[in-house]
């Protein structure tokens, strides 16, 4: 099958969140299954290309005309990498955005490089399916149903369309329209329309073909109220064609056996190589390393953006009861400038107990998940979530609470029956939050099984190959099942 990705972001060549792992695992994981794979990404700043495969492609902007063109990257894993490349719209510093907030043209931007999607599938590789991915190419089904709906070269192109995060929808002015050259009939509840604005992500979630999300509670939780987003009755409309299909992770980067970036390998076979690897990290963070008691007692690992989603304002709630507790905090991450002030102000007041870096750092993640014994994970939600994943590989006990991706990959550890991973909690509170920490407390005192549950989650494999071979299904079924949408039957 030949199978073409359509994304905003994709590592090697970027990156601002989970999205770009997925479209670099998947693909890798679908040409390994012997399928051929060519991924499409808008040219940022600092990506290279080799050849230039179009070198000009006329796309109408309400009163504007540019001319992008097409590029190929380097292959890696198999994997084809080609780019729209249009200095103007995304030769910047920042996918998004900068320092002000998102940047105004976003409408257009991605209106573009979805337009250039389409011309890439009928000039350069014509494709089996398309695998879009969240609302920065949500409009590539839409166009494909309307306005290259009697184009014969790809008006039966089947499009699969993947919800990372639904709370991010690309929603703008009803002005935006025009400036992106979108006709105006799509401004109406059966296409872009949502309570007088345009809502990109919902033209997606009523055009593609099928709909994925990245794992099987939030595909539930999508469709209520509280974790909706004011789409829910959209996705509800949709549901049939609606799966969740857990993230997978890449164990050749992320594995304690091979991880080049900690102080010693180890294995669930022998877990010796964790003691040194919490000692340097440890003596990353500035903390006493030295006694043996510190080497005792339990460090808590936090890797994460810090944003409102992921549950920082109940470890806030009780941060005073959680440092009662005979424990150390490593923290990295950026985001919010009040939670930055918020860990900042709780190494101030525990210089022995916390460690603070604002900032990305790849290599001290790696030995947060290493060197830690638990990793705090308290989200409001989460879709998927991939830290737990790579600490329950690292023989790092996850302390989640029970939503999305986090209550599907993590089992409760219950020491009579010896089952379980981690620790959950499910009320969003604070006290909840203490509760489940205390729990983990109360194991780790009892060694052997605290062994158990380390190795445990060890040995659960969350690899790219069932995930993908889920997809390759979802493909399948959405070249089966391609039809028009029908108009008139949307629910904001």
């Amino acid at each position: 099958m030949k199978i073409l990705f359509v994304a905003s972001e994709g590592l090697p060549y970027s990156k601002t969140g989970g999205l770009a792992d997925v479209v670099e695992g998947l693909p890798k994981a679908l040409v390994e299954m012997g399928h051929q794979v060519a991924v499409l990404l808008p040219r940022y700043h600092g990506n290279r290309v080799t050849s230039t495969l179009v070198s000009s492609v006329t796309v109408s902007l309400g009163d504007q005309v540019r001319f992008p063109s097409i590029a190929e990257g380097v292959s890696v894993a198999g994997v084809r990498y080609f780019f729209v490349d249009d200095p103007g719209y995304f030769d910047r510093e920042q996918p998004y955005g900068d320092k002000s907030g998102e940047y105004p043209d976003n409408a257009e931007r991605f209106t573009e490089f979805s337009r250039v999607a389409i011309e890439f599938a009928k000039r350069v590789l014509l494709p089996d399916v398309i695998h879009c991915h969240d609302w920065q190419t949500a409009l590539v089904p839409v166009l494909l149903h309307t306005q290259h709906a009697d184009d014969p070269a790809v008006r039966s192109l089947p499009v699969v369309l993947t919800i990372h995060n639904l709370a991010y929808q690309g929603m703008f002015p009803q002005s935006a329209l025009r400036k992106a050259g979108l006709p105006a009939q799509l401004f109406a509840m059966d296409a872009l329309e949502f309570y007088g604005r345009i809502n990109f992500l919902k033209g997606g979630l009523l055009f593609a073909d099928y709909l994925s999300t990245v794992s099987r509670r939030y595909a539930k939780e999508i469709q209520t109220p509280e974790y909706g987003a004011g789409l829910e009755g959209v996705i509800v409309q949709r549901a049939d064609r609606l799966v969740g299909i857990l993230n997978g992770v890449d164990y050749s980067i992320w594995s304690p056996e091979t991880d080049t970036l900690i102080a010693q390998n180890y294995s669930a076979q022998n877990l010796e190589g964790k003691k040194a690897c919490k000692k340097d990290l440890l003596n990353a963070f500035k903390l006493p390393a030295d006694k043996p008691e510190d080497l005792e007692r339990p460090v808590v690992g936090i890797v994460s953006r810090f944003a409102d989603q992921k549950g920082f304002d109940l470890i806030a709630q009780v941060a005073g009861e959680m440092m009662k507790e005979d424990l150390s905090f490593v923290v990295l991450g950026t985001g919010n400038p009040e939670y930055e002030r918020f860990f900042m102000l709780l190494a101030e007041k525990y210089p022995r107990s916390v460690g603070v870096k604002i900032g990305y750092d790849n290599p001290l993640a790696h030995k947060i998940e290493a060197g830690a014994d638990m990793f705090l994970m308290p989200s409001r939600y989460e879709p998927c979530g991939l830290n737990q994943i790579y600490s329950l590989r690292y023989g790092t006990a996850p302390l989640v609470r029970a939503t999305g991706g986090l209550d599907d990959t993590v089992q409760s550890f219950d020491a009579k029956t010896q089952q379980g991973t981690g620790f959950k909690f499910d009320a969003y509170d604070g006290n909840a939050l203490l509760d489940c920490l205390r729990r983990a407390l109360k194991v780790y005192k009892e060694p052997k099984n605290w062994r158990v549950l380390q190795k445990n989650g060890m040995a659960r494999d969350f690899s790219w190959k069932t995930s993908a071979a889920a997809y390759v299904t979802l493909y399948e079924a959405a070249k089966r099942s391609r039809i028009p949408r029908v108009a008139g039957t949307s629910k904001r």
